[in-house]
């Protein structure tokens, strides 16, 4: 069977997978934690034997702290790519370190210049997460060596020491790539199929008629949703740089394959056929809603153990359960059928099940054929236009520039700080700063108290830490593990980093000779301290309140709601197939969606004053998932309910083609009651893509005219046919949605003048 076929869900419903042994539910996903530190162990390693073997342990701080530099700015990529990344780099880190060696003895030279860095670095990471990532590690490579700084070596030393520990880092990390060239990959996959299965499972609880809060089914269903779409953001980031080679390796087509399916799941699951309200009231005493959520359970369930197989590397071949569960459920849907004609949209729901059974069944027997293949990665800007994309963001408009200004006030600060006191080892509070200072408020506060209670933990610890490892050899097997597991929690518990970090430093500075006894309540100090002017920082210099940028990202979410709705409609009236338009236009309809989840979230941990806008926040994210779901549900019958419409040109209310025409065919056999269906979903598309313009008078006569228009274009009771009735549901459904849209777009406080109504954002 074609590939494209699978994907659409087109194959017989009979089929079945082999038995086996289902795994367990929940499976753990350690491996690729234990990959991604593998470098880091190898360059920390090679750095503490070099300093054994050449007995200078008074230079172990700076050649670690480049180690730790390098792993701080390593990027994803394929061999010529991580080659090219290293190059750029170690540029980087020369320039930043050579600033401040050069500097460092002239305090308003050196102020001046971290202020200068500072600002640059920090809005060059406006053209994209390439250059955020370096020029992050080379702001961080410029305070390392200050901490490092030591006017008893010569000058070139911290600065090489600290290059020979990032190429240290970017050798472990070739070897690392050389040694397991596709196991990033496939990771990655394992970590989108296991947050694919918390999606599903969250769906499931819509289907409990026993759970009745519906705000926190939705909240749970969008926190999921976040996490799946940065999950496949990351596949499709490391699948497309492993396909920018000459040639594509089977084990890349065979995740390619599981990426597509992934999303395709992905589609189906979110698509809404009902009202879950009215299901649980209507089949309150059914059996049917607890079939339902059995089945989903068990999808959930095979997403997990397809990502414990990814971990093992073998082939899933599939869960008998699933199918046995599925047919018990239409057996169970036929008899209630037979009572009650009106529960057709159950049947569909099914149908859409049963797709999702067979494309979890089928990943590893799917042929390959000639189906659009593309990845549409976002494209970092190359050096050349870097100027071009920093350009569009030089205005205080920008967050990047917001929070360029707003960090460089704060190293300004620090370093006056520091200079006006003459604190010997002071710079820690640039350090804190520049770790807890994040673009905005809740960001911020998420770090601040795991940086002090992580700090204090890690001081006690590295404070007594010496008492058990009087010799070089034993502060070195000690920074080797303490720096192995500060990579292995930065991204997973940053106060348990900033706890063996703070170790880590304690015991080079052990190394280098200082007086650890002097130096324990200096670092609690200098952390508090740092703590407080970013917490200061983020809270009264255009704080980046997210609640202000609550009404743009709802309207980006709805208007990417509405290109979605037209793209399925130009799908089916022409058959297509998922090619990277579909795929690109479904994406950032679902980023979208996670980016508002993303803003509610942070709403809610912003100060309480600014809880009354709380409510309408819940109220948008969840009228947003509802309208997506909609949308989804026709996005999953784009194959079958396809009829190409009439030759002419269809057009939205807004004027100029819409992507509907595109796929029209000329001189086709037309279906005048589709025809009417395809337009009126354009003019739904287009009245969704204008709900932030429309003023109350305006949109009540085009929202009149389109549910009018819906209950005048009825199905043919007489010779009913399916994709008349699914259209019609589906766009009635929508419809419904568009009111209570429009209005949470304008509440009746939006246009009252405000404390921060001069803050407002784009």
């Amino acid at each position: 069977m074609p590939a494209a076929a699978i994907q659409r869900g087109e194959a017989p419903i009979q089929s079945r997978a082999p038995p086996i042994t289902v795994y367990p539910v929940k499976i753990p996903l350690p491996n690729a934690n234990l990959v991604s530190t593998l470098p880091v162990v190898l360059s920390i390693s090679a750095a503490a034997l070099i300093i054994w073997i050449l007995d200078i342990p008074h230079y172990a701080m700076p050649l670690i702290l480049g180690v730790i530099a390098g792993g701080l700015a390593d990027l994803d990529n394929r061999l010529r790519g991580r080659i090219k990344d290293l190059g750029i780099v170690l540029a980087a880190f020369a320039a930043t370190s050579l600033t401040v060696q050069l500097t460092l003895n002239h305090s308003a030279a050196y102020i001046t210049a971290m202020l200068l860095m500072t600002f640059l670095l920090t809005y060059m990471g406006a053209a994209g997460l390439r250059y955020r990532t370096i020029a992050f590690g080379g702001l961080t490579v410029a305070i390392y060596t200050t901490l490092a700084y030591n006017p008893a070596q010569p000058w070139y030393a911290n600065p090489l020491l600290i290059l020979a520990g990032a190429l240290l880092y970017g050798g472990g990390a070739l070897i690392v790539q050389l040694a397991f060239p596709h196991r990033q990959v496939q990771e990655n996959m394992a970590a989108a199929y296991a947050a694919l299965a918390d999606y599903i499972d969250a769906k499931a609880c819509y289907f409990d008629p026993d759970d009745g809060d519906y705000g926190g089914r939705q909240q749970r269903l969008a926190r999921a949703n976040t996490a799946l779409i940065q999950a496949f953001n990351q596949c499709r980031s490391t699948l497309y740089y492993r396909m920018r080679g000459q040639h594509r390796h089977p084990r890349t087509a065979r995740m390619l394959r599981y990426y597509f399916a992934a999303q395709d799941i992905h589609e189906r699951i979110s698509s809404s056929h009902i009202d879950y309200r009215e299901l649980a009231e209507k089949h309150e005493h059914s059996d049917l809603p607890y079939r339902f959520l059995h089945l989903i359970e068990r999808q959930a369930a095979a997403c997990r153990a397809i990502a414990a197989a990814l971990h093992r590397n073998t082939a899933w071949p599939g869960d008998p359960r699933l199918d046995r569960d599925s047919d018990g459920l239409a057996r169970a849907l036929q008899y209630h059928l037979a009572q009650d004609p009106a529960r057709r949209p159950l049947a569909r729901l099914l149908d859409n099940l049963r797709s999702i059974n067979y494309q979890l069944t089928h990943l590893d027997t799917a042929q390959e054929d000639n189906t659009d293949s593309t990845i549409a990665a976002r494209q970092e800007p190359g050096l050349r236009d870097i100027l071009p994309a920093l350009r569009r963001h030089l205005s205080f408009r920008s967050p990047a520039y917001r929070h360029a200004v707003r960090l460089s006030l704060v190293v300004l600060t620090c370093c006056l700080i520091v200079a006006a006191l003459h604190l010997e080892l002071g710079y820690w509070i640039l350090l804190t700063a520049i770790f807890v200072c994040q673009p905005n408020y809740s960001a911020t506060k998420s770090r601040v108290n795991q940086r002090v209670l992580g700090t204090i933990l890690g001081v006690i610890i590295g404070s007594v830490a010496p008492l058990f490892t009087p010799t070089v050899a034993t502060k070195l097997w000690l920074i080797i593990a303490s720096t192995t597991l500060f990579f292995y929690y930065r991204n997973r518990k940053y106060s348990i980093s900033t706890l063996f970090i703070t170790v880590q430093a304690f015991t080079s500075f052990s190394l280098a000779g200082y007086d650890l006894t002097a130096a324990i309540p200096l670092r609690i100090i200098d952390t508090l301290i740092g703590v407080a002017i970013s917490w200061t920082a983020v809270t009264y210099l255009w704080p980046d309140w997210r609640y202000l940028t609550l009404d743009n990202t709802a309207r980006t979410a709805i208007k990417s709601d509405a290109a979605y709705l037209r793209h399925i409609l130009a799908q089916l009236q022409a058959s297509g197939s998922d090619d990277v338009a579909y795929r690109s236009i479904r994406r950032v309809a679902h980023e979208n969606a996670a980016q508002l989840g993303s803003t509610v979230s942070d709403i809610s941990s912003e100060p309480r004053k600014y809880a009354n806008q709380l409510d309408n926040a819940f109220n948008l994210l969840n009228l947003n998932y509802t309208l997506l779901a909609y949308i989804s549900a026709l996005g999953a019958y784009r194959n079958k309910t396809g009829l190409p419409a009439p030759a002419e040109q269809t057009h939205t209310a807004a004027g100029g083609a819409s992507p509907v025409a595109a796929g029209q065919e000329q001189g086709a056999d037309t279906d005048p009651l589709l025809t009417a269906y395809y337009r009126l979903g354009a003019d739904i598309a287009g009245l969704l893509d204008r709900l932030d313009t429309l003023d109350a008078a305006a949109f009540r006569t085009q929202y009149t005219a389109i549910r009018a228009e819906l209950d005048r274009l009825r199905p043919d009771e007489n010779n009913p046919q399916e994709r008349h009735s699914i259209l019609r549901q589906q766009l009635l459904m929508i419809s419904r949605i568009i009111e209570p849209c429009y209005h949470a777009l304008h509440p009746p406080h939006k246009n009252q003048p405000g404390k921060h109504s001069r803050c407002k954002q784009d």
